[in-house]
């Protein structure tokens, strides 16, 4: 079929499949530029009172883009959209951008009023880690639920020993096979955009993976998910946010502690003993030095409420 003849929603499918296999996005991502994308379509079907063709999509106004983005930020009970922050607007914009780009690049459908939309202004924000007494706090609080059993617990303990010894994110965690334990001395990690990294593996977190797997109730084969639910399922994101909100509540840590935030204190607590800002990046996987150097202020910010804290005049 010629571009000329696609429909809106086959130029979608179009642009998806190009980011799954030739830009190889990771799955979350893919899923999230998909509903982007739908849900910018479905408003141009509204306000344009008919089905989009890819012809139509060139014809795409900065106004219409605008009014898309203000109808997002507010949100829509009818549809059951939430209102979206200054950081997801920016984001859907983004994804809009990239959709209309490929347009341009594959299908000859350049959108040139695009270029007139900007996006919201954000504040930027710095990560907010945990400090080493309430990563310490966190981890011997998995084995304190009387509601949990033995291997649960150790379970727990084993994947956020792993998020914060070894500085992943948690779809890098419960992505490990029952192939890879026991841990080697290094993980090869698949991280963001199919870039790879070697993560040094901490004996405290080889330790607290072999202590789950010897507890661990169900038989398990190689190419298995490495952690499971209770149910003998594979553990999922979900459980791990539930868990690790569990655990501040009855900690009193504040709701910014997340199992991401264990990656946010691995960066932070090797910059403060002295680890190069380079070698970040590279355990991070981080594509760019700028979004690493974001630590460097978060220890210098905790350096100055320890200074203001202990100075006579502070």
């Amino acid at each position: 079929m010629a571009a000329s003849q696609l429909t809106a929603d086959e130029a979608l499918a179009a642009w998806l499949e190009h980011l799954a296999h030739e830009r190889r996005l990771a799955p979350n991502t893919l899923e999230a530029y998909g509903r982007i994308g739908r849900g910018y379509l479905a408003f141009l079907q509204r306000h344009r009172g008919e089905p989009q063709r890819l012809t139509d999509l060139g014809t795409v106004t900065a106004a219409e883009v605008r009014a898309h983005l203000a109808e997002r930020r507010q949100g829509s009970q009818d549809r059951g959209d939430l209102p979206l922050a200054a950081r997801s607007l920016s984001q859907t914009l983004s994804a809009i951008r990239a959709f209309h780009g490929f347009l341009d690049r594959r299908c000859a459908t350049p959108a040139p009023q695009l270029a007139l939309v900007r996006g919201p202004r954000i504040k930027p924000s710095l990560p907010r880690p945990v400090s080493e007494d309430q990563a310490r706090g966190l981890l011997n609080e998995t084995g304190a639920d009387p509601d949990t059993e033995v291997w649960e617990a150790a379970r727990d303990r084993a994947v956020l020993t792993l998020l914060y010894g070894c500085g992943l994110r948690i779809s890098e965690g419960l992505s490990l096979l029952r192939a890879d334990a026991p841990l080697p001395d290094t993980l090869r990690i698949a991280g963001k955009g199919g870039k790879t990294r070697l993560a040094p593996v901490l004996p405290a977190v080889r330790e607290a993976v072999d202590a789950y797997l010897a507890a661990l109730p169900f038989p398990l084969g190689p190419a298995d998910s490495l952690f499971r639910a209770r149910r003998g399922g594979p553990l999922t994101a979900r459980h791990v946010q539930a868990m690790v909100q569990r655990l501040r509540g009855r900690l009193g840590l504040p709701a910014s502690t997340t199992p991401h935030a264990l990656r946010h204190s691995f960066a932070t607590h090797l910059l403060g003993a002295g680890a190069d800002l380079r070698a970040i990046q590279e355990l991070l996987g981080h594509a760019s030095l700028s979004t690493t150097q974001k630590y460097t202020a978060v220890d210098a910010a905790h350096l100055l409420a320890a200074y203001s804290a202990a100075h006579p005049r502070g």
